[in-house]
Order: C-alpha cells, then sequence, then structure tokens
C-alpha cells in the first residue's frame, strides 16, 4: 500500500465524504437478529463487511472499537485486522479507538503494533492511520507515540475532555492554576510539527496530533479550541449521548480538517432488531445521510462572510 500521510488523508476525504465517522462497535445484544445466525465465532467479521458494504462511497472515515473486538477472542482479533485492511485498501480513514497509554517501552509497543507499517517493523496486521492514546500517566509516555506518528505520516487523538458523564470528576479539576482538560490540551498544541515561531492563536497548517473533545460539552470544547488552533478534533457523542449539531459548531476551527465526528450506536443501533438485512443497509444509508446533513458546514462561505 502507498504511502499517505494522516492530515493530507483527513483533508482530502473531508472534502469528499464530510467530517462523519463510522463507528465500528460489533454488540450483538445492539444489532439486528440476522447476525447470530451462522458461525457463531465468526458474526463479527460479517458484521464488519456488512457496515463497510454500506460506508465505502458515502463516508471517508471509520473507528474501530477495539475493546469490543477483543472480546470477540481470536475470531474478533482477526474480524478487527481484517476490517482494517479493508477500509484502508478502499482509501478511507481508519482510526483505532484503544486508548493506549503507559511507560516508555510499552508504549513504543504498542507505536509499534498499531502506527508501524510492516515494511517498517510493524506487524501490519493492526496497522492504523490514527489512534486514541490516553495521557494520564505524563508527557514521556506520549513519546513513542508521537515519534512513530512523525516518522510515518500517522496521526493520534489524545484524550483531552471526554464524553462521558464522569469525565469532569478529573479532567474539570484544576492543577496548579489550570484546569487539568486546559493542560493537556496545551500539551497536545505543543507536539505539533514544526510549531515553533507561530504565533498565539495562529492555525497554520493542521498537526496530525489530535485532540479527543465530546461534543457533549459545549462551553468546555470552545474554550478548548482556542488552545488548539491547529489540531483535528474527534468530537464524540452526537446522537446516543445527548449531543447536538450545536455543541459540534463550537468545536469548528477555521478550515475543513479539523473536526471529525464519529457516530456509533446511533448509527448502527436498529428500531427493530427482527428487521430485514436489505432493511437494515437502506436504514443505515438513511442515518448516514441526514448526520451528513446535520454536522455539514461551509467553510468557503464562512471565509467570504469574515472577509
Amino acid at each position: 500500500m502507498e504511502s499517505r500521510s494522516w492530515v493530507e488523508l483527513v483533508e482530502r476525504n473531508v472534502q469528499a465524504f464530510g467530517e462523519l465517522v463510522v463507528g465500528i462497535d460489533p454488540s450483538l445484544a445492539e444489532l439486528p437478529r440476522f447476525f447470530e445466525q451462522g458461525d457463531a465465532t465468526r458474526w463479527i467479521d460479517g458484521y464488519v463487511n456488512f457496515i463497510l458494504d454500506a460506508a465505502e462511497g458515502h463516508v471517508g472515515f471509520v473507528k474501530f472499537q477495539a475493546a469490543y473486538f477483543e472480546a470477540g477472542g481470536l475470531a474478533g482479533l482477526e474480524a478487527l485486522s481484517a476490517g482494517m485492511k479493508r477500509a484502508r485498501a478502499a482509501g478511507m480513514g481508519v482510526i483505532l479507538d484503544a486508548k493506549r497509554g503507559d511507560i516508555g517501552a510499552t508504549a513504543a509497543a504498542y507505536a509499534r503494533a498499531y502506527l508501524t507499517p510492516a515494511a517498517e517493523g510493524g506487524s501490519g496486521d493492526f496497522e492504523a492511520d490514527c489512534l486514541t492514546i490516553n495521557p494520564l500517566m505524563g508527557p514521556d509516555t506520549l513519546e513513542p507515540f508521537v515519534e512513530c506518528a512523525n516518522r510515518f505520516g500517522k496521526g493520534l487523538f489524545v484524550l483531552c475532555r471526554t464524553s462521558n458523564p464522569g469525565a469532569g470528576w478529573l479532567q474539570d479539576k484544576m492543577a496548579g492554576n489550570r484546569l487539568i482538560s486546559d493542560r493537556v490540551a496545551d500539551l497536545i498544541a505543543g507536539l505539533a510539527p514544526g510549531d515553533a515561531g507561530l504565533a498565539p492563536g495562529d492555525a497554520g497548517s493542521l498537526s496530525p496530533i489530535g485532540a479527543v473533545i465530546g461534543a457533549t460539552v459545549p462551553n468546555e470544547g470552545r474554550r478548548l479550541r482556542t488552545l488548539l488552533p491547529r489540531s483535528i478534533i474527534l468530537a464524540p457523542g452526537l446522537g446516543a449521548q445527548g449531543g447536538d449539531a450545536a455543541s459540534i459548531r463550537s468545536l469548528r476551527g477555521t478550515r475543513p480538517g479539523d473536526l471529525l465526528v464519529p457516530v456509533s450506536r446511533g448509527l448502527t443501533r436498529p428500531e427493530d432488531r427482527d428487521v430485514s438485512p436489505t432493511a437494515y443497509r437502506a436504514a443505515l444509508l438513511e442515518k448516514i445521510a441526514q448526520f451528513k446533513a446535520a454536522i455539514a458546514y461551509d467553510y468557503d462561505r464562512r471565509e467570504a462572510a469574515a472577509g
């Protein structure tokens, strides 16, 4: 597979397909019953291919939630590997939502597993375009991920202000005279390649080191966006978690590609688990179109108005 830069991929696919990211979270209890038929150990593979069949040509990004695949054992991991390879071969941007973070040597192993091409020493089995990571253990634990991202043209989404109800217990606390989420945002901004020399607030070029900021916290999101002018923000929480289009607007920067919006259950959970495959596919495509329309934004018009 030819080399590709995460930032270039984001800019290209947002231009072609918009900001929607289809989340692939294989939880059988929340899916149509027809996936329960056949080999019980292989249903995840069938589900992934069903979603990719529907999504290709309509969205530019998919996000695989690693935990669900790990829960499926070896069959789940095989389905994850095959799905990631298929999506990347189709030109989609592949985000692996694994939220990894650990001491240096362990972080380096994670980076080799998920961000390093086979030709450069990785296995290639789970190579993603972008990986979610956890900064809780400190800046040094991010260094192996950042090194791989810069070397191989990958992206990172660092947890900053998440969408879960309990996030504020830590992320909204003060550390010194700063909120913890603000300190994480400063860390992310400082990791942007070529950041030195930019004036405060200068957007410059997009950075491959992005942030996870929930669409459920628009006030916090608006503040954090000012600290992250160059970052691509991954904004979960639209739909099932209560985020809406107004919340999404608070996270926008100044250019196409600086915001991606993942939706999982809001797209893939059926109203009726006894739905047929044909009807489920039609409903999935309809929801994709609806979410794309809800979050669509005309950056050119914004720039014209500002001018």
